[in-house]
């Protein structure tokens, strides 16, 4: 099982031919209004996966939160740990995705800066249990819960998006630590690191607190380091439309493999699998695949390689 602490939004995604820069008003067509967030969207990613998921965080007893909550029972998210907030309203993201498919996006946190650790009860936080965390919720609450699951035995996963500094211990506690390029460059800083690029980063993370690192790295796959070995994964070649959910998809079905028992090669594989899917289809929720979707397509990718 799959338990989720994290946020939950509202996307207004508007699909523009550039950027807009300071100053700069940019026209576009229309918009879409989809459910996102972090939380939310690698819950459902890891739930269509074939995981047993639940979802742990907050909403505004709104429309947004309304909408929102319908999407996750239709994804077969168990959202009976999402609380509706009377006082604050639900999270909103701007979504503006260019020609090419990639993103900029501006998130108001609403209710998601009110979500509670405690809301999840010690006994789902066993040894059955995979614990997936990301950072669009107070850090403090991520900390607190990181070290009663660790107490408790569960497997911890925390993709540290959006970056920001991490205590030793919060480092030493998860299991698998999960980061895009610019997020591994920014923990590399903040840990005092020379040498900044991904692979190092990722090399030494492992072997000084003895955890998997993960770094994605866009059209060039991925990469996962244990304290004993490393292994590289190539994405899946595309056009992307809309890499919005890339990054959730990846980790929301590396979170359901490793749940299911899979080996981390193969959960890799999947994992890059689900991130080229989802770049194929405008949204966030809307666009991650199905595990059947993600067999039908595995053989697009590569089995992983053993890193020198």
């Amino acid at each position: 099982m799959i338990v989720v602490f994290g946020s939950l939004n509202m996307d207004m995604v508007m699909h523009l031919e550039k950027m807009p820069r300071p100053g700069d008003t940019v026209l576009c067509p229309n918009y879409q209004k989809v459910p996102g967030g972090k939380g939310a969207n690698q819950a459902v990613a890891a739930a269509k996966a074939g995981a047993s998921v639940k979802l742990f965080g907050q909403i505004g007893d709104d429309e947004f939160g309304h909408e929102i909550l319908k999407s996750l029972k239709s994804s077969a998210v168990d959202a009976i740990g999402v609380v509706l907030n009377k006082e604050t309203p639900t999270g909103c993201a701007m979504v503006c995705v260019n020609s090419s498919g990639e993103n900029m996006i501006a998130v108001a946190s609403g209710a998601n800066l009110e979500a509670k650790e405690i809301e999840i009860p010690n006994f789902l936080l066993s040894k059955e249990t995979t614990l997936l965390v990301q950072m669009e919720t107070q850090v403090e609450e991520n900390w607190k819960l990181i070290r009663r699951a660790k107490k408790y035995g569960a497997r911890i996963i925390l993709n540290l998006a959006p970056a920001c500094d991490i205590p030793h211990d919060i480092l030493q506690s998860v299991d698998i630590l999960v980061l895009n390029q610019i997020e591994a460059t920014l923990l590399a800083l903040h840990l005092g690191f020379e040498i900044i690029s991904p692979v190092v980063l990722a090399k030494r993370v492992a072997a000084t607190y003895g955890i998997t690192c993960v770094v994605t790295l866009g059209r060039e796959g991925a990469m996962a380091c244990t304290p004993e070995d490393s292994w590289g994964v190539n994405a899946m070649e595309i056009e992307a439309v809309d890499t919005t959910a890339a990054g959730d998809a990846f980790v929301g079905v590396l979170a359901a493999s490793l749940d299911d028992n899979m080996d981390l090669p193969l959960a890799l594989r999947r994992a890059s699998v689900a991130s080229g899917l989802a770049c194929l289809s405008k949204g966030a929720q809307v666009s991650l695949p199905s595990n059947r979707q993600i067999e039908e397509h595995i053989e697009k990718v590569t089995l992983p390689r053993r890193l020198a």
